[in-house]
């Protein structure tokens, strides 16, 4: 299919014949070129993988076409990985790198503001929520990534117009920056006094990880929820021997990419190169069995059930991403980002700043944590709802149907927006929500069991 099929740059201009690919076949080159140097890191042959990065930077581009700037991703995210073999050289390259918070905060803000998926989530908690604390006159919600009051304002306006009346309310809010919680308080005892709700802000300045469970202050007489926006699966990187591991694990198997399939294809979604067989050898598994034990989320489950609550509304990234070898996660998360950036081209145009700033600060981090990191250094360890759900049976929860109310509303929210591309399914009680038929996020609701 291509003239010179050899990783080895030429004489005089290297890799002329690249400039001559059409956008469909270099697409498909960006993937091989991707795996293949993925395939190289995993076994430890830097000169090879080196050669394929090269050549990915003569075709990748973080502001071009869906497959370009996923592959600027993704090749950014290997050559981290390959950094972080020499640490005197990473922490040398890395010394001057400052992390803005802020910054950080703006950017899931945009990713709420033109994405669907957080606001579906929202309507579904608080209606679950809802739905939970009917006649109770107490109720205390903790939120475990309070960093959007825009969920919990809405919560307030539904409460305030419950037909018996709105209860004492009790938001105990969890972020790691203090100035997040102060202006959430801030939000959203505004709309508590505006409504002639009764109202108390709790805030709680930690990371999950080192939250002390007493700080929640759950008092006894009040109805308990709990909601976990995209936070739960930080908590799975294991605390053991692995995290020892150098990065350069051998792979368990690689991935084979069939280059003459794309002289048939007829491409308009990144999603699509990926659903039609494109990637051979290697298939997503829905029940991967290669997760680690995790102790964290384990113990951290239990101490949310000692609290008793009547509801515990979840959502998570659904894909595996939580596999210890470096080719299947490299798959798994080709999938689903390449999902996310297709509904990002459908939303917003190439030239964004907006787009930009959540491709590279929001979801170009992620995949550089889920490529390049090991042991307890991976926080981005998504795994499926089937999973998840086996985790909360094993702590002691029992799911809670979610109601045709939510489904209806949040159906109505997809269609707001406009484009066919969006997807919600029911899946055991729960709520899964797609892009064309690739899932993304799940929300599912659990309770105190005995």
């Amino acid at each position: 299919m291509f003239p010179t099929m050899s990783l080895s740059p030429g004489l005089m201009s290297p890799y002329p014949w690249l400039k001559d690919l059409k956008p469909e076949e270099r697409g498909l080159y960006l993937i091989h070129l991707l795996v293949t140097c993925a395939n190289h890191v995993a076994s430890g042959s830097l000169e090879n993988a080196n050669i394929a990065l090269d050549q990915m930077s003569h075709l990748a581009s973080p502001d071009g076409d869906t497959m370009q700037r996923i592959a600027s991703y993704f090749s950014e995210a290997l050559a981290d990985r390959i950094l972080r073999t020499w640490p005197g050289v990473y922490k040398a390259f890395r010394s001057t790198r400052i992390s803005v918070v802020s910054e950080e905060t703006l950017v899931r803000k945009m990713f709420f503001e033109f994405l669907p998926f957080m606001k579906v989530a929202f309507i579904i908690s608080n209606q679950a929520i809802i739905e939970a604390m009917e006649g109770e006159k107490m109720v205390h919600v903790i939120d475990l990534n309070a960093s959007e009051p825009a969920q919990w304002c809405a919560l307030i306006r539904d409460l305030s117009a419950r037909p018996e009346g709105p209860p004492y309310l009790r938001i105990t809010g969890v972020h790691q920056q203090k100035e997040v919680l102060e202006k959430m308080a801030q939000i959203l005892t505004q709309e508590a006094e505006k409504l002639d709700l009764p109202f108390q802000f709790n805030p709680v300045v930690s990371k999950l990880e080192n939250l002390d469970i007493e700080k929640l202050r759950v008092k006894t007489g009040e109805a308990l929820a709990v909601s976990s926006i995209m936070q739960l699966h930080t908590l799975l990187a294991p605390n053991n021997d692995f995290s020892k591991r150098s990065p350069f694990a051998p792979p368990m198997k690689s991935i084979g990419v069939n280059l003459q399939r794309i002289a048939q294809m007829n491409q308009n979604t990144l999603g699509e190169l990926f659903e039609k067989d494109i990637v051979n050898g290697y298939s997503p598994s829905n029940d991967s069995t290669s997760s680690m034990p995790s102790p964290s989320i384990d113990s951290f489950l239990s101490a949310l059930w000692g609290l008793s609550p009547k509801v515990m509304v979840v959502t998570e990234q659904d894909s595996d991403h939580n596999g210890k070898n470096l080719m299947e996660r490299l798959s798994e998360a080709l999938y689903f980002y390449a999902a996310l950036f297709d509904c990002l081209e459908s939303a917003l145009p190439r030239g964004s700043l907006e787009r930009l700033k959540m491709e590279k600060m929001m979801l170009g981090e992620e995949i550089k944590n889920i490529i390049a990191c090991e042991g307890v250094e991976r926080k981005e360890r998504h795994e499926k709802l089937e999973k998840w759900s086996q985790r909360f049976e094993l702590a002691g929860f029992g799911n809670v149907p979610l109601s045709y109310y939510a489904m209806l509303q949040a159906k109505r929210l997809l269609q707001s927006f406009n484009c066919d591309g969006y997807r919600i399914k029911e899946e055991n009680g729960c709520v899964v929500i797609c892009w064309q038929d690739r899932p993304l996020f799940s929300v599912s609701a659990w309770r105190y069991r005995r």
